[in-house]
């Protein structure tokens, strides 16, 4: 069988999957948080018909001779670029101008980190996202708010400010009523993330999660080269559609290409099947 031929298919799988990634890109163009994927590939093995050979004192050198056998998946990855952010006005929802990431947790001790800050105060003043899930301070245990506090504010460094019920601000020390800071956690290596689901990544041994003594470590917003939290705004996807489409175009005339390439391969091997007649 001709060598072409399975070279093609293994084009078409490769922009099979290169189309899944743009597909599930632009269906999340307007996820909070979303970061968008990229597919690379490989050139496979390479099968040598002649070998190199030095040069001589009576001819110079021969360069081997090899015949490709097709393209393989080399990575998906993910593309941790800042994303725009859109104003809501709602003091819950935050975005992390910067680097760093929101951790979650549950109540059984799973552990997630997400950049997507659309947070809810449940009926016991927990901080919590959309799954429920309990949104963690500098002090690793998750931020309850007063329930009976009139109103907070959300500081830049992530320090939570609240309004007590008699209006005060201040404790009797004189200083400012806070119900906790929010950390943000920081990986030296944010593409080696895992993917969740519910704008959720998981930790893995290549993401280079900042640790103390084995321990995640919470940082401050603003310090130790993290981003600094703004409150009544969102980050959206990184996602950009135009720079989507034309890879999906790529997509689309790489498959086509390589479906030309089997026809030609067939139409070959059917001229060979002809000869005996």
């Amino acid at each position: 069988m001709l060598r072409s031929m399975y070279a093609g298919i293994s084009g078409m799988k490769g922009f099979q999957s290169k189309l899944d990634v743009v597909g599930n890109n632009i269906a999340n163009v307007n996820t909070s948080g979303f970061k968008k994927g990229r597919v690379t590939f490989q050139d496979m093995m390479s099968q040598t018909t002649s070998g190199a050979q030095g040069p001589t004192a009576a001819r110079g050198g021969v360069n081997p001779a090899q015949v490709g056998l097709g393209s393989k998946l080399g990575s998906i990855d993910n593309i941790h670029t800042q994303g725009f952010l859109q104003t809501t006005n709602n003091p819950l929802d935050l975005a992390i101008e910067g680097d760093g990431m929101f951790q979650v947790i549950e109540e059984d001790g799973a552990t997630y980190y997400t950049r997507a800050g659309n947070f809810y105060l449940d009926n016991n003043g927990d901080v919590v996202n959309p799954d429920g899930y309990y949104l963690t301070g500098t002090d690793g245990q998750k931020i309850t708010i007063q329930t009976d506090a009139q109103s907070f504010s959300i500081q830049s460094d992530g320090t939570i400010n609240y309004v007590n019920a008699n209006g005060e601000t201040v404790d009797e020390d004189g200083n400012p009523l806070t119900a906790g800071q929010i950390a943000l956690y920081s990986f030296s290596n944010p593409a080696g993330l895992e993917k969740a689901g519910n704008n959720l990544f998981l930790d893995s041994p290549n993401a280079g999660l900042v640790t103390d003594a084995e321990v995640p470590r919470g940082i401050a917003p603003g310090t130790q080269g993290t981003g600094s939290l703004v409150s009544g705004a969102l980050e959206m996807s990184n996602v950009d559609l135009a720079e989507e489409f034309t890879e999906m175009i790529t997509a689309q005339r790489g498959f086509q290409a390589n479906t030309r390439i089997i026809t030609t391969s067939d139409e070959i091997l059917q001229e060979l099947v002809n000869l005996k007649r």
